[in-house]
């Protein structure tokens, strides 16, 4: 796989521990409840002829998926972004489409075969090669490569789709080079020309979906071509100023996202000092907060007005450089960046 193909801090997460698998009436109330004991209040129905203890949490996504996948028999998969989290891509969450009951219907691929439908789960009968489906933890899950493929083509939106491949790459479930050699000899498929332009574009480096969206504002709406996401940045003495969000290496301009846990006052503080070393070796800064996303427009002057405040100096006149020193390879892979 390709240099991204790593785990990125917040962007994988390990499946919770406690998962139930559901089970089948059982007359003899062994390996299943009876007949009898279904029909109180100590069981939940999951689909049909399936059933776990009234007490499992039925607000835990992983057990949400984990029951629906139990659906699956000879042929088949859970995928899209179900089958991403089940495999630990923690930015999928299925909120999109989630119905009244809180929790999104589980896309299942059957590859042809009939599966009876509920709102529970989203059914399509697309083809699906056995190579493209594997176990995990119990059910058949589509493999990073074709659940990542549905969902592009589930919700059809192109920055959508970017971020998608974007936070799957970040969670180490697929690289950018080997997604865009997958999509690119589909040619029958539903969808295939947004898939092949989403896996053409990806490869920014982003590890969160809002990362991606300021990049994408940053190349699309105010064209001041691809920038460099996530790169760490170092002053002349070797040591490490931070690893920025968003950086144009000509200009020597960044750009930071800052969610809602930046408002804490320790946090706020460190992010105070972390821009101001980031000035003192020269660098401009540019902030974008979450709200800031949905309105384009202000992002993109934001951006054009940090970028024209930028000193453009020559790579031999910056206090600041992208070359590694010696300790850089060991201590970011102790911590997985």
């Amino acid at each position: 796989m390709d240099s991204m193909d790593r785990r990125r801090p917040h962007a994988w997460e390990e499946r919770p521990s406690g998962l139930l698998a559901p089970v089948r009436l059982d007359p003899q109330g062994k390996d299943g409840p009876t007949r009898n004991q279904v029909a109180g209040p100590r069981w939940r129905r999951t689909s049909p002829g399936r059933y776990v203890p009234a007490s499992t949490d039925r607000e835990c996504i992983h057990q949400h998926i984990l029951e629906q996948g139990h659906r699956i028999g000879a042929h088949g998969a859970v995928t899209g972004w179900a089958a991403l989290r089940f495999r630990g891509a923690a930015y999928f969450d299925g909120l999109e489409g989630r119905g009244a009951g809180g929790l999104a219907p589980v896309p299942i691929v059957t590859g042809g075969a009939l599966l009876r439908p509920d709102p529970s789960v989203l059914v399509s009968r697309a083809q699906l090669a056995e190579c493209e489906r594997e176990l995990v933890e119990g059910i058949w899950v589509a493999t990073a490569e074709r659940a990542l493929f549905d969902e592009v083509r589930r919700h059809g939106r192109l920055r959508q789709a970017i971020a998608d491949i974007e936070v799957a790459a970040a969670a180490g479930l697929i690289g950018f080079t080997e997604f865009a050699a997958y999509v690119a000899p589909r040619n029958p498929w539903t969808g295939i020309a947004l898939a092949r332009e989403a896996a053409a574009l990806a490869g920014f480096g982003c590890w969160s979906r809002p990362e991606v969206g300021m990049a994408l504002i940053w190349l699309l709406d105010a064209e001041l071509g691809r920038p460099r996401c996530n790169v760490p940045v170092f002053d002349r003495a070797g040591r490490l100023v931070a690893i920025v969000d968003l950086l144009d290496p000509e200009a020597g301009c960044v750009g930071e996202y800052q969610g809602s846990e930046h408002k804490d006052g320790d946090r706020h503080r460190r992010d105070v000092a972390r821009e101001q070393a980031l000035r003192d070796v020269g660098l401009e800064c540019f902030e974008v907060v979450g709200g800031d996303l949905g309105d384009r427009d202000l992002v993109e002057k934001r951006m054009h007005a940090a970028r024209d405040r930028s000193l453009f100096r020559a790579p031999a006149d910056r206090l600041w450089t992208l070359d590694p020193p010696a300790w850089w390879a060991a201590w970011a892979a102790a911590r997985g960046l």
